[in-house]
């Protein structure tokens, strides 16, 4: 964890953005941290760890991070983790970037992997939970970038409780 390439910003107003972006090492500690950070953050933002909005966003960020570092991961470079809330605050943005660029997931809705393989679900609960989500490629540098889009108000996640 790199705490020079953290930001969190703060709205100057009605309509300003927040943000949150850090660097982790590629290792499950590290993945584990990201989870964290964005639980905290989320609940700095308003979104209480027992919410859905914190729940849906911490689960994602877990599946994205541990994908990062099983399948992203090159020795001696960092993944980021970046949480952003739309100026309006009626959704939020994850997007996690390693420096990998050849293992890219399907932007599809993955496949079941069948109820004797080990792997494979992570993509599944994205799809599930998240609004939206996709892969670009890194900004200012190799690899790619995973993100996901969810919603804050109840009635827009899936499976949201009333």
């Amino acid at each position: 964890m790199h705490s020079p390439s953290s930001q969190r910003r703060r709205p100057s107003g009605p309509t300003s953005p927040v943000e949150f972006a850090m660097a982790f090492t590629s290792t499950p500690r590290g993945a584990r941290l990201a989870r964290l950070f964005v639980a905290h953050c989320l609940d700095t933002w308003g979104h209480p760890y027992t919410g859905d909005v914190n729940e849906t966003l911490t689960l994602i960020t877990a599946e994205l991070c541990a994908n990062a570092v099983r399948h992203g991961r090159v020795p001696g470079r960092d993944f980021h983790v970046r949480l952003a809330a739309e100026a309006d605050g009626g959704r939020l943005r994850l997007e996690v970037s390693d420096t990998r660029g050849e293992h890219r997931p399907a932007v599809a809705t993955p496949a079941d992997p069948g109820a004797e393989s080990e792997s494979g679900r992570g993509l599944l609960l994205v799809a599930a939970l998240a609004d939206t989500w996709g892969v670009t490629d890194r900004r200012g540098g190799p690899g790619k970038t995973v993100w996901a889009v969810v919603g804050t108000a109840p009635s827009s996640r899936p499976g949201a409780r009333p």
